[in-house]
């Protein structure tokens, strides 16, 4: 059974009387809660970091309570580095992964000190020109081993069709170019699955990683100062699903380095991880109201958010629990689909989900839409993206980023043309 809401509906009906759904809500107390066994997972290695991935919900306040406990930021671009600065991060807790990298924003990385993890072999020259002429003393080389990526529980990804990172032999060529060029610590990345329901995975990738940066460094003399698992552990969408234990997986992955990383007399290599869906997923949701009932060859109920506000259903036809507020505990004896507005047949929440009855007004609780929900909003049909609203511990609400407006949909345009009639027309809407 899917756990319930963080939320209630008469809290809900409190805050709809200022903020108008649909909106994206964060359980603050929930993430720190999460932030917490994390620490405490990994404490065991003291140089241990958590860069937390900025795109799974680039907001400065979740930011921010990330950056009370020490962790860092792992940004793939220009404004992900900068929304890090901005909130205090410092540049040595900040991850830079990037690929197909502009050149603008390697030098932007290295201006603020951020630890470049190179993608590609062919990166280096560039990376070195965008630098300024001379490459960090530490920097990063992400690795793809190819293949199929397999556990016990079967196929989990396809690491061989992957746009990401360097081949093996690549990276010890790499690493003899880099220390040539004045790289003086090296980390190894890498990321083979996404969303992995399974305390097996990052041991099992930690052993590939800690066995290569062993090799690394035996072959070509490098100082692998750390070691980073990126990120993969998953979310337990499903109700059936039994949620990764952080706890355990930290332990696990304790053992892995006692028996590779101590022997080689690598016991200082620091541990990195960049968990994003992990660290936000089940402490977000998507709070939308049933406004439309249609009753054709199924049964339709229409609500007031859409794929713009979360695209991941549309997308990849993946499972969010949907909970009717007030109707926790009521029997789910209808099947319906959950549809949005747009002009696309696939903007649908649930498909053929048994629910209980809904009525129009009724508030539904999308779970598990705090990390990759906002963060792949867009505007098709003119939609705007939602609100961004902290519940906080003392249970008030702080609105932690405003809902766009028709002014904003607008403010791209430049066509003087134009410019005159869409401002009357959005002064006579009071807009």
């Amino acid at each position: 059974m899917h756990p319930l809401p963080f939320v209630t509906k008469e809290q809900i009906e409190e805050i709809v009387k200022t903020y108008p759904t649909p909106f994206h809500l964060y359980d603050e107390a929930g993430i720190r809660r999460n932030a917490e066994n994390v620490k405490k997972a990994f404490a065991w290695n003291p140089g241990f970091i958590e860069y937390f991935a900025v795109k799974a919900t680039p907001n400065p306040k979740i930011l921010s309570i990330f950056n009370e406990y020490g962790f860092g930021a792992d940004c793939a671009s220009f404004n992900e580095l900068a929304l890090a600065k901005a909130v205090g991060i410092p540049g040595d807790r900040v991850m830079f992964s990037s690929n197909d990298t502009p050149f603008s924003e390697y030098t932007y990385a290295a201006h603020t000190g951020a630890v470049i993890n190179l993608d590609d072999i062919t990166h280096i020259d560039f990376c070195e020109k965008a630098c300024g002429g001379k490459l960090p003393e530490t920097m990063s080389i992400r690795f793809n081993p190819g293949g199929i990526f397999r556990m016990s529980n079967g196929i989990m990804d396809n690491p061989g069709d992957s746009k990401y990172g360097m081949t093996e032999s690549q990276v010890f060529e790499a690493v003899r170019v880099m220390m040539k060029k004045g790289v003086k610590h090296f980390g190894i990345h890498a990321f083979l699955a996404s969303n992995t329901i399974t305390n097996d995975y990052y041991p099992i990738l930690s052993r590939i990683l800690f066995e290569l940066a062993v090799k690394v460094n035996k072959d070509t003399g490098a100082d692998i100062s750390f070691v980073n698992l990126s990120g993969g552990v998953g979310v337990a969408y499903k109700p059936e699903q039994q949620g990764n234990d952080i706890l355990e997986i930290g332990e696990r992955v304790r053992q892995v380095y006692e028996d590779v990383l101590v022997p080689a007399g690598m016991d200082k290599v620091r541990l990195c991880t960049e968990m994003g869906r992990f660290m936000t997923g089940p402490y977000g949701g998507l709070v939308t109201k049933a406004i439309h009932e249609k009753h054709t060859y199924k049964e339709y109920i229409g609500v007031d958010a859409c794929a713009v506000n979360l695209i991941r259903p549309a997308m990849y036809g993946a499972y969010h629990h949907i909970t009717v507020l007030g109707k926790e505990d009521s029997t789910c004896d209808h099947t319906y689909d959950i549809t949005g507005s747009l002009c696309e047949n696939n903007d649908k929440f649930a498909v053929d989900r048994a629910m209980p009855r809904i009525d129009m007004g009724d508030y539904l609780f999308i779970h598990d839409a705090g990390a990759h929900g906002y963060s792949m909003g867009y505007n098709y049909n003119g939609k705007m993206r939602s609100a961004e609203l902290l519940l906080k511990e003392d249970g008030s609400v702080e609105l932690i980023r405003r809902a766009e407006n028709p002014r904003d949909y607008f403010a791209t345009f430049d066509c003087t043309e134009a410019a005159g009639p869409l401002d009357e027309v959005l002064k006579e809407q009071g807009i």
